[in-house]
């Protein structure tokens, strides 16, 4: 029987780390949650790394169960903000995918070690395959032990914001720089800049196969409405060389943050998790 899980974010105080060179460094904001001691021999249990959304951060609701999730798994957890969310420092228009890689990346180094499970959702789930690939040919495979996409927005800024503004909208990010566009998840406009989408082509993954040497697990709603599940059909398509399920839930929205969305999340990472043979 799955386990209830209560989830209370307690007051916690967040270290900082320096990511970039001046004039372009910034402190990123993260909370890392020691693994307990391991009772049994063979290899420590993988640890969980949280890759929030776009303008969300590491205090949403599923980022605080996975905290209380790691707790009772006695697993090691580590999430943050990106630049210009959260705690972090910076200006959120200055953000670019780029940008947000580079923090993912140096967040990871410096503060994991072992094998990692990447946790994603929606722009994190891109971030989250831009770090298996930059990983890997990094020489680091060994930091992955899998991945749990939610709602990837794999090549977001292309194909799920630029693509569906009207014309009116994109010429004004042309003369411009920047437009508004209305966001179900807050009362006020969420910024869309030039930098945000020009940077992002540099990004971009669907129009090529994408590896990571590791299991993938994604999870996906049905009636999403920002990230369309076709979205993640041609993800799984394009991760052809790697061990993928697909779980898609027929009345999740993009959030997925029900108590039976949050048990699939507990379930995907527990199948990983397992020691594979």
């Amino acid at each position: 029987m799955q386990r209830q899980i209560e989830i209370v974010e307690p007051e916690l105080r967040p270290q900082f780390l320096t990511v970039g060179d001046p004039p372009a460094a910034r402190r990123i904001a993260y909370l890392r949650r020691p693994a307990e001691p391991c009772n049994h021999a063979g290899a420590a249990r993988p640890g969980l790394i949280w890759l929030g959304g776009f303008m969300s951060d590491m205090r949403s609701t599923k980022a605080t169960f996975l905290d209380q999730y790691a707790a009772q798994e006695g697993r090691a957890y580590l999430r943050f903000d990106y630049s210009g969310h959260g705690q972090s420092d910076g200006n959120f228009e200055d953000g670019t995918v780029g940008a947000w890689l580079e923090e993912a990346l140096a967040v990871i180094r410096a503060e994991s070690a072992g094998p990692q499970i990447l946790v994603g959702s929606s722009m994190g789930g891109w971030l989250a395959l831009l770090c298996a690939g930059a990983l890997t040919q990094g020489g680091e495979p060994e930091r992955l032990a899998g991945l749990v996409l939610i709602a990837p927005a794999i090549d977001m800024t292309q194909r799920l914001i630029f693509e569906k503004l009207s014309p009116e909208a994109r010429a004004k990010i042309e003369t411009e720089g920047r437009c508004m566009i209305p966001s179900a998840y807050s009362a006020a406009p969420y910024p869309i800049t030039r930098s945000l989408i020009e940077e992002g082509r540099r990004h971009l993954m669907l129009d090529t196969t994408i590896r990571t040497h590791c299991p993938v697990h994604i999870l996906q709603g049905m009636k999403d409405e920002d990230v369309p599940w076709q979205h993640a059909m041609t993800v799984v398509e394009h991760l052809a060389g790697d061990p993928v399920v697909l779980t898609l839930v027929k009345d999740g929205d993009h959030r997925l943050s029900r108590p039976t969305d949050l048990a699939l999340l507990a379930q995907a990472i527990a199948t990983i998790a397992e020691p594979r043979h």
